[in-house]
């Protein structure tokens, strides 16, 4: 079961430390809290029956201020029964890990203690916000598309940015699929029904069940269904209205999808383009690559960079533009040019893990930022949060500031600005 072991291998202790060392310089206006979420389960009584994504939450966090790392911080998610560990985000002046399947956030303070249950996106039928639920970076409001296994149908939950909920729409659908992330744009929300889907409480890929591709109005109205070829769809990088048509960036990969074994797919980047009856689909990027992210300035809205991460999770190595198949990197980052149609990569070492990074804009420019990521230091054994600067993306990191403990591989995660 490798989900248990090396860079999976959950930690047994929570920590605090203060006035973290640092590599390099910490941009002085880097103010606020890098926090992120993932599976750390203990205890396993069958490590091979153990799915990874059903552990415990733990959320790590560094505080950044005025070019120091103040804290670093690792806390259980502690809720009644199954606890949130694929995501974390900020609405409303409140912080939330989040889960999906109709599993309730729960609420976290400025240290990352666990409140309790989170109030965000529930509806009347017990659905809350889903795991990535998106913020409108022009309306404030939160959009989540929410599924609960057993139910004929799923919802789209409109939070606006006080916290309430101010709109609900009910989709009906035969089965539940599995509903991970889903797409947004100014106008529209796409969502989309593949062979991994439910029986039960049971998520397994049904070879049988067509792929379909959903499209609906934002304000609420009819689902519009589009025929695919059968696909695994992991994450979204962004959507955004194009005149007539819509554009989908998404991880694709091959069926079958075993959820007990999620690094066993091969994801790439593609673009859906969508009309009003049929879908084209382009290979952006036929390397290895997952856990995209862009300057969410620009979410739902026409962008041109997206960065995602080629991850020990998977294994496989990606190669940078020209270089030999022996200077593959394991693990690095990847800035996509959309309109370019190039990509830059960020390589590290073979044991050097990376997730996720996430960018944080220090300026207008849509590139102007950084990326931010934990990564495995072998020589330490912990981790590292590397500071990368968006405009110089191949260059050595701005800063490695040096945490004292591990951060297993994990899934989601953000930056909680100063508020």
């Amino acid at each position: 079961m490798r989900y248990l072991d090396e860079h999976f291998a959950p930690v047994t202790e929570e920590i605090t430390a203060f006035d973290l060392p640092v590599t390099g310089r910490i941009p002085d206006e880097l103010n606020g809290r890098y926090l992120r979420n993932g599976p750390n389960a203990l205890g396993v009584e069958d490590p091979a029956a153990h799915i990874w994504g059903m552990g415990q939450g733990m959320v790590h966090g560094v505080r950044l201020r005025d070019g120091g790392a103040e804290w670093y911080r690792n806390r259980f998610v502690r809720m009644p029964a199954f606890a949130p560990m694929v995501h974390v985000l900020a609405h409303a002046g409140r912080v939330f890990a989040l889960a999906e399947g109709g599993l309730p956030p729960a609420e976290l303070d400025d240290e990352l203690n666990t409140v309790g249950i989170g109030e965000l996106g529930g509806s009347p039928e017990g659905f809350t916000a889903g795991a990535h639920s998106k913020h409108d970076p022009v309306t404030g409001e939160l959009h989540s598309l929410s599924y609960m296994p057993g139910r004929d149908f799923v919802q789209h939950i409109v939070t606006e940015a006080g916290g309430d909920v101010t709109r609900i729409t009910v989709v009906p659908i035969a089965r539940t699929p599995f509903l991970h992330d889903f797409a947004l744009t100014r106008d529209h929300v796409v969502l989309w029904d593949t062979p991994l889907g439910f029986d039960g409480f049971d998520c397994r890929w049904h070879p049988e069940h067509p792929t379909r591709v959903g499209v609906m109005p934002r304000t609420g109205g009819d689902m519009r269904w589009l025929d695919i070829d059968p696909v695994h769809i992991s994450h979204t990088l962004n959507a955004y209205d194009d005149g007539e048509s819509i554009v989908v960036d998404v991880v694709t990969a091959e069926g079958p999808f075993d959820p007990a074994d999620p690094g066993a797919i091969r994801p790439v980047l593609d673009r859906w383009t969508i009309t009003a009856d049929r879908i084209h689909q382009q290979r952006v990027d036929d390397r290895p690559q997952d856990f995209p992210r862009v300057n969410e300035v620009y979410t739902a809205r026409p962008y041109r960079y997206g960065y995602t991460s080629a991850s020990a999770l998977y294994g496989i190595p990606f190669a940078a533009e020209g270089a030999p198949p022996d200077g593959a990197f394991t693990n690095a980052l990847v800035k996509h040019d959309l309109v370019r149609g190039t990509a830059e990569v960020h390589g590290f070492g073979v044991d050097e893990a990376v997730g996720e990074a996430v960018f944080v804009a220090s300026g207008a420019g849509e590139d102007e930022g950084y990326l931010l990521t934990y990564v495995h230091n072998p020589q330490r054994d912990a981790a590292d949060l590397v500071i990368l600067a968006a405009q110089d993306f191949t260059g050595d990191p701005v800063a490695r500031v040096h945490l004292p403990a591990r951060v297993p591989l994990g899934l989601h995660g953000n930056w909680m600005p100063d508020r």
